[in-house]
């Protein structure tokens, strides 16, 4: 029971948990040891919320999922982890993350709940809505970009996140959010609908357009960040705007995998799976790190 426990946990979606790293790397403290334990507790916490989050989402849809060709497999729809063991799991995880969470820095216990309570509503009616579904996930990544600062305003109250960042964050997680509503239009065909109501008003021209747009406006929002006078001013250099071709490549990327490779139901398999996008990833971290320290 404890393999389809923890796969029900989803450990490979813990990788969108490492945003809340983005405080420490661009508060010049990547090589303080109390900062990085306190980013580190804060990724662990958000990953265990988001792991009740997750048992109880797969819970409520374990019918409709029965009804997906890869959904279906999940140990609670298949019926390799009963319902009793998942729901205890939703019970312990989100309590005491949210407890540890104020334990850490009030602000940092507020950005929790907001997140646990954003990813109800998302699991017992969001997801259901059309674009408030993608957006609500979007405003998730906000969260855990916000919550990377709070945790280190026990160190460090001057610790701040560029309003320019955040916009970055918002549109990428969009981009995401649609290349994933698009993959499920596609896999699922004409009953699209029947396992999400929402996917009933997306059609693959609407989210073609919509991940257009959403790709242009991350890489306009990143390039204005590189270059914004108190980027260059807090960080004194330039040198940043040289990303931004990994943050373009990875766009583009990730749009042939999902409109020609027919991939990007799951984003955190895909960013596994596929090399070029994972070594774009890792060269464009190594960049900022280079050009922020050395």
């Amino acid at each position: 029971m404890i393999g389809p426990f923890l796969r029900s946990c989803r450990p490979k979606e813990w990788s969108k948990n490492l945003l809340l790293f983005a405080g420490v790397i661009f508060a010049h403290h990547v090589t303080d040891p109390d900062y990085l334990f306190r980013a580190l507790l804060g990724f662990a916490l958000f990953s265990a919320t988001a792991s009740g989050i997750y048992l109880l989402n797969d819970l409520m849809d374990r019918e409709k999922d029965l009804a997906h060709p890869v959904k279906r497999h999940r140990p609670i729809a298949s019926g390799r982890l009963p319902a009793r063991a998942a729901w205890a799991g939703v019970i312990l995880l989100a309590p005491i993350s949210l407890g540890l969470g104020y334990a850490v820095w009030p602000s940092f216990g507020a950005s929790l709940t907001a997140y646990f309570i954003l990813n109800f509503a998302y699991s017992v009616r969001l997801k259901h809505m059309v674009i408030l579904d993608v957006m609500a996930i979007s405003v998730g990544f906000l969260i855990r970009a916000i919550a990377g600062v709070q945790v280190l305003h026990a160190v460090d109250p001057s610790v701040l996140l560029s309003p320019w960042l955040l916009v970055c964050t918002f549109f990428a997680s969009l981009f995401v959010a649609v290349c994933k509503r698009r993959s499920e239009l596609i896999l699922l065909e004409t009953n699209a609908g029947e396992h999400r109501a929402s996917l009933d008003h997306y059609s693959p021209s609407l989210t073609d357009h919509m991940i257009t747009v959403t790709a242009a406006a991350t890489v306009l929002s990143f390039s204005l960040y590189t270059i914004w006078p108190d980027t260059v001013e807090k960080f004194g250099t330039e040198s940043l705007i040289y990303t931004v071709p990994f943050v373009a490549y990875g766009l583009f990327r990730y749009m042939y995998l999902v409109l020609e490779k027919g991939k990007g139901g799951n984003p955190a398999d895909l960013l596994f799976s596929d090399r070029p996008l994972l070594l774009n990833i890792l060269l464009w971290t190594a960049a900022v790190l280079f050009i922020l320290y050395l």
